[in-house]
């Protein structure tokens, strides 16, 4: 069972605490780049979970996510001397990992899943989801999710990869609109974009569910 307290809001700015954890992973890598192999290491405990959580949630699949995401940090690890600190690390190391899982998908045309329990309680479809979570109890309120979850499944599998890669990171991973641009070398406008496509099919693929 689902609890509305799993959904939790996440800011969507530069706070203060993301400018003093850009700072801490530069200093770590510019330890790397000047031979400290080992403080890679803090780069990769880190991160690796919330790499991880984006890759599943566009592939579908552990052992590809999982694949993806250890390719991902040897990547970013073999290219480190080439990160000039012009954008933060977090958002360098997500454009190195979301662009080779978009890679794979291409190629491999997975399907993709977007699971409930994760999604932003700030974003627009989210918000309509828990007032009607809200208005459910016991059997009737599992019964409800699981629908709702089936639903939302092929609702984003209908989105392109790209649009279904903008709203896993800004419903999952809380990124705001200019580190999305950044990790996918796209324009602020583009990334808007695609987020209004994204969320009107959604709200249209599940308004029957949203309005009990």
């Amino acid at each position: 069972m689902i609890e509305v307290a799993k959904f939790v809001g996440k800011s969507l700015v530069a706070s203060p605490e993301r400018r003093l954890e850009a700072d801490a992973d530069l200093e770590i890598v510019r330890r790397v780049q000047a031979g400290d192999v080992a403080a890679f290491d803090r780069i990769v405990e880190k991160y690796r979970e919330r790499v991880f959580g984006v890759l599943y949630n566009m592939t579908s699949n552990r052992e590809d996510a999982a694949d993806l995401t250890q390719d991902a940090f040897i990547k970013a690890f073999q290219s480190i001397h080439r990160f000039g600190g012009q954008a933060s690390f977090f958002t360098w190391l997500y454009r190195i990992a979301v662009n080779s899982t978009l890679s794979h998908l291409r190629k491999a045309r997975l399907r993709s899943f977007f699971s409930l329990e994760q999604i932003d309680a700030d974003a627009p479809v989210s918000r309509e989801i828990i007032a009607a979570l809200t208005d459910t109890t016991g059997g009737e309120r599992d019964t409800y999710v699981r629908e709702l979850q089936e639903k939302l499944n092929d609702a984003m599998q209908k989105l392109s990869i790209k649009h279904r890669t903008v709203v896993t990171l800004f419903e999952i991973d809380g990124l705001s609109h200019q580190e999305i641009a950044d990790v996918m070398s796209c324009s602020v406008g583009t990334v808007r974009s695609r987020l209004h496509y994204a969320k009107q099919l959604l709200q249209s693929e599940l308004q029957p569910y949203l309005r009990q």
